[in-house]
């Protein structure tokens, strides 16, 4: 097969779309596959579009440029992956633009049933797709080296996140920080957080590291007893995947993809809840702390289910090119009324981007 990543990889740490790209195109390199992260060949078989917006920092292309592709090798399948929403954020527009871009697509991955869920509710997209759930790197995430918690030292809790936005759950790691500092369980605690922070917000009593990916990453996790996951509204997390597969039991929000990926392995809890979930938790982590070794979510059972999806898609080539010529139809008059709009974004954004480096350029320019 000859398959196109729409993503731009990057090294050091980086959100999870791109750990995943990269270890799918691992994936199926290694079983004889050409993968590349561009249009340029001009007879692929498969593109994966990852993130159609109107970005530079991750996207490779968007659905404009498949499109056009498609009409230089109409052979070729295309599979929307969606990764994202506008809850998650709290944003307007993500979930409109993606069902725009999907129109360009023969199929549809979504990486949570919940995500799912939320765009057949919202009436945007309701055709055939599949759920595969993402999943860490286990030569990299494993619990080699983790040490079980022994009830004589604090309970080590920890949590990464690439994103800084405050949905991630700093509500939550705000009160962890006050419990470091107030200890009100019958058992001490400590807190790390690993990762970007809010716009001016710090932590008191918590220990904090920055970003880090990697084998790096995952040391600094295996150093700590439990991971915690606040995190609100998240499409297809990857952040549990990786304290989990590093022997870390988790206690997780009650939000999003976490409950289909965490359950069984930690104990879920409501934002009303959190203290007396925490207490459990202190009470029952040697139970959880055994099932860890049976956590299921890893990259290779998350590419092999692309793979497969791969296979059978290709078997069904002439069906679902047949099918497309009506969407692309209906991409086409989107693309004509919304082009406007887009670009009047783009300069907004671009504005303000050059705004922003003014304003930290000006304190040096007055010295």
């Amino acid at each position: 097969m000859k398959i196109s990543l729409g993503v731009k990889l990057r090294r050091g740490p980086w959100g999870g779309g791109n750990q995943f790209a990269q270890s799918l195109a691992n994936y199926l390199e290694q079983r004889g596959n050409q993968v590349s992260f561009d249009l340029s060949a001009p007879d692929l078989d498969l593109i994966l579009l990852m993130d159609p917006r109107d970005r530079g920092n991750s996207a490779a292309y968007r659905d404009g440029d498949v499109v056009r592709y498609l009409r230089r090798n109409p052979g070729a399948l295309v599979i929307h992956r969606i990764n994202e929403c506008d809850e998650r954020k709290g944003t307007k527009g993500v979930n409109q633009r993606l069902e725009h871009a999907n129109l360009s697509a023969d199929y549809t991955v979504f990486v949570a049933s919940w995500l799912r869920e939320l765009y057949a509710n919202q009436n945007r997209i309701n055709r055939e797709s599949i759920v595969i759930l993402n999943g860490s790197d286990r030569q990299i995430f494993n619990p080699g080296g983790y040490r079980r918690w022994t009830h004589r030292e604090p309970l080590a809790i920890v949590t990464h996140h690439w994103g800084g936005n405050w949905m991630k759950g700093f509500d939550i790691y705000s009160r962890l920080d006050d419990y470091v500092g107030s200890q009100p369980f019958s058992h001490p605690i400590a807190f790390t957080y690993i990762g970007n922070l809010p716009d001016g917000f710090t932590f008191r009593n918590a220990n904090y590291l920055p970003p880090r990916s990697g084998s790096e990453l995952a040391d600094s996790l295996r150093q700590h007893h439990v991971y915690v996951t606040g995190s609100q509204f998240e499409p297809g997390s990857n952040h549990q995947n990786e304290g989990a597969n590093c022997g870390l039991p988790l206690l997780y929000r009650n939000s999003g993809c976490l409950p289909e990926y965490c359950a069984g392995f930690g104990i879920e809890f409501q934002t009303t809840d959190f203290p007396d979930r925490l207490q459990e938790f202190i009470d029952t982590y040697d139970i959880w702390v055994e099932r860890m070794p049976a956590y299921p979510h890893t990259s290779a059972a998350c590419c092999a289910r692309y793979v497969e999806l791969f296979e059978t898609l290709l078997d069904r080539r002439a069906e679902l090119v047949r099918d497309r010529s009506a969407r692309l139809s209906d991409w086409e008059r989107l693309e004509w009324k919304t082009q406007p709009v887009r670009q009047a974004n783009r300069v907004a954004r671009k504005v303000r981007r050059l705004s922003s480096q003014l304003a930290r350029r000006l304190p040096r320019l007055t010295d």
